[in-house]
């Protein structure tokens, strides 16, 4: 993971790095996750960044903490993952798209084909990578 200078907190860009690992099955529900110390050595930061990010993740029920064993994705993580991301889009980074979308002049449906190459192109490497 690359901590990235754009303004979201870095507590923040770990919660998302957490999320996405999730969200793509590479850390699967009810499994145990990277300890503190072991994610913060990972992406270099302070621990105590490491042990913020997991109580946030921990209150909107991602992420379980069972004391003496380590932190494991909670039963419907994915799920609650998915709304935390969903949310954090549609405030943050949606209207920020809209914005560029805009001033560009480029058009929805342009947008539309763009995407749809977009997943085809993931697909393809997903498939190739099994």
């Amino acid at each position: 993971m690359e901590i990235k200078n754009n303004g979201q907190a870095i507590y923040l860009q770990i919660v998302d790095f957490v999320c996405q690992k999730i969200l793509l099955d590479e850390w699967q529900p009810e499994t145990k996750i990277p300890s503190v110390r072991e994610l913060a050595i990972q992406v270099s930061v302070n621990p105590n960044t490491i042990a913020r990010s997991y109580e946030f993740l921990k209150n909107n029920g991602i992420i379980i903490d069972k004391r003496g064993i380590g932190y494991f994705v909670e039963k419907n993580g994915i799920e609650q993952a998915r709304k935390y991301r969903q949310q954090e889009f549609l405030q943050n980074e949606l209207p920020v798209l809209f914005n560029t979308l805009y001033v560009l002049g480029i058009e929805l449906d342009e947008l539309q084909q763009h995407y749809e190459n977009f997943k085809n192109n993931l697909n393809q490497k997903q498939n190739e990578n099994k």
